[in-house]
């Protein structure tokens, strides 16, 4: 689906009222951590995924969050038996989207922390408490797995070469060094997903580490594994057009980000020779 900036608003401002009007309390109510998954026709596979996750992390009680980006199939029923809130957004839109709703939905009922992870069981629900460890300690904001620091079951040589390639692209272009950037498992303050400008409806991924980053967040990597997907198939297409889109998302945020803090930077320039009665 092709949507507008106004359209996606509408959008998402009718999911998060039904999403609360279905579920009360128990949505704006919610524990202390959100576990955030989008979903696309991933029945089969969605609910040994929800029930796989901890009720618990690091001591903190978690919500279970699954946001259904237009499926059409039995995710929504499968979701929500396994013991997830389902927000079903009657629309495809895209991964990032769904996420972005999915973090709003956290946000707004009350979750301090957010963690993100895959429908389609390729991440290792033990390896949660992993990543939430240094956000509870207060050494940082936003931490993503990594499966070169970890390991990966994946053979595909065209998606190692890519992992490789956008990690020293985005390292080099924002002078952090990240070994894995489109890992699917990360955990994060939640207000570091309102601060954070996100648009992308697909391959969100890079948008979101790249703003954390721009924004001077703090973000670090736990080595973590990724599995070969036991059911269906990955929603990711084709190994080139999949690589090219998800360049011009790192390089169109990039620019967008450096254009922000250029704007900053001139304002704040402006704002003390006020100040200072310069000419």
């Amino acid at each position: 689906m092709t949507s507008t900036p106004a359209s996606d608003a509408a959008i998402d401002d009718a999911a998060v009222r039904a999403f609360t009007d279905h579920y009360g309390a128990r949505a704006t109510k919610l524990p202390p951590l959100a576990i955030v998954i989008a979903a696309y026709n991933e029945e089969g596979a969605i609910g040994p995924v929800v029930e796989a996750l901890p009720s618990s992390a690091c001591g903190l009680e978690a919500a279970k969050i699954v946001v259904s980006d237009g499926a059409v199939d039995g995710t929504v029923k499968e979701a929500e038996a396994a013991g997830a809130l389902v927000c079903d957004v009657p629309v495809n839109r895209g991964q990032g989207a769904a996420l972005r709703l999915g973090y709003r939905l956290a946000r707004e009922g009350g979750a301090a922390y957010i963690v993100t992870t895959d429908a389609d069981g390729q991440y290792n629900p033990a390896e949660i408490e992993r990543l939430l460890e240094p956000i509870l300690a207060g050494e940082a904001d936003f931490v993503t797995g990594s499966r070169r620091l970890g390991s990966e079951e994946t053979r595909d040589p065209v998606r190692r070469l890519g992992v490789r390639v956008f990690a020293i692209t985005i390292s080099a272009l924002t002078g952090q060094r990240i070994s894995d950037t489109t890992f699917g498992l990360r955990a994060m303050r939640a207000e570091v997903t309102g601060s954070v400008l996100l648009e992308q409806p697909q391959y969100q991924a890079a948008e979101l580490l790249i703003g954390v980053i721009t924004h001077g967040y703090r973000v670090a990597e736990r080595p973590a594994t990724i599995h070969k997907r036991q059911v269906g198939k990955s929603k990711k297409g084709n190994n080139v057009f999949y690589g090219m889109r998800f360049v011009g998302v790192i390089g169109g945020t990039w620019w967008r980000e450096r254009q922000r803090r250029a704007r900053g930077a001139a304002g704040r320039s402006a704002a003390s020779a006020k100040d200072t009665g310069s000419p």
